[in-house]
């Protein structure tokens, strides 16, 4: 279109006309106020101990929410093989800088024994895990189903403030009849919108994944997707979704069982992550910034000319 139109100007006004709309507008300022991030690769350094050591981690925390840990010799692991060098290097600074580990809830959706919902977002947890994020996975495992009179039970009070805790989700679910799991909608039922001023999932960076038992699909993920958006999440462009998740890691009872598989999916699911990680990063700073709303200020500032007016 743009083309089309300055071939419609005279010979002598197009070179002007050409310069004047495809100059940037501001090229000094943006290029000096937001310097880009210029992705780096260092393969001999690709294994960095960001993780969390033992020496500084809470035992009990360590225990129930950290089933993700390995207790075999870390540098061998896949995850720890890989190159993440510029994800790492933006964590590192981050914790330099910050003080503070990225906290990021996962949750999954399935009780079974040998859940693959579970055993990705087991994977998930690790390759976060080694990027230095203080990573605790909520089991489901005895969550009542959401009703009016469990609001004081134990697993919902766990559940609502892991939440309130973290800066960011992993949520990982299987489809089943074409959707995702009821174990999986009860976690995200028993989460509330606002508890008073307080909002437990507005800001928050949310990554994505489904397993399938089938052929892939993306139902699941694209309703994990609409439930991030009604949280008031900023759920990342990247989402996994992995088919036929059985053939995706090695038979049970074989060694690395429970590990999943080289394959386009695995990668996909490290995508994922990396990307995760760099736009929580980069937006953790500014959440309150982006939960700042007009309809909410006039509707805070209507109660407290209220209260005012009561009180003369």
């Amino acid at each position: 279109m743009l083309s089309y139109l300055i071939q419609r100007v005279p010979l002598t006004l197009r070179p002007a006309i050409s310069r004047s709309l495809l100059r940037p507008k501001y090229p000094a300022r943006m290029s000096s106020t937001v310097p880009p991030v210029v992705p780096t690769t260092q393969p001999n350094v690709s294994y960095r101990p960001l993780a969390l050591p033992l020496s500084e981690d809470s035992p009990d925390i360590r225990q129930k929410y950290r089933p993700f840990i390995l207790e075999d010799n870390a540098t061998e692991d896949w995850i720890n093989n890989l190159d993440l060098s510029t994800v790492a290097d933006m964590a590192e600074d981050n914790l330099r800088v910050t003080n503070q580990r990225l906290k990021v809830l996962v949750l999954y959706g399935s009780l079974r024994k040998r859940s693959y919902s579970k055993l990705v977002a087991l994977e998930a947890s690790r390759i976060l895990f080694r990027l230095g994020c203080d990573v605790r996975v909520f089991d489901p495992e005895g969550l009542p189903m959401k009703n009016e009179s469990d609001v004081s039970h134990p697993k919902v009070q766990e559940l609502r403030e892991l939440s309130l805790w973290s800066d960011g989700h992993v949520w990982v679910s299987p489809e089943q009849h074409g959707n995702l799991t009821a174990v999986f909608k009860n976690q995200i039922d028993w989460i509330p919108l606002s508890t008073g001023s307080v909002r437990p999932t507005q800001g928050r960076t949310l990554a994505i994944a489904q397993v399938c038992g089938g052929s892939q699909s993306f139902n699941a993920v694209n309703s994990l997707r609409i439930l991030g958006r009604w949280m008031r999440m900023f759920t990342i462009p990247n989402q996994s979704s992995i088919p036929k998740a059985y053939t995706q890691f090695p038979d049970e009872g074989q060694p690395g069982d429970q590990r999943l598989m080289p394959s386009g999916n695995r990668d996909r699911l490290v995508d994922c992550m990396e990307e995760f990680i760099k736009y929580t990063i980069l937006m953790r700073p500014h959440i309150g910034l982006f939960g700042d709303r007009f309809s909410e200020r006039e509707e805070k500032k209507r109660k407290e000319e209220k209260l005012d007016a009561t009180a003369k």
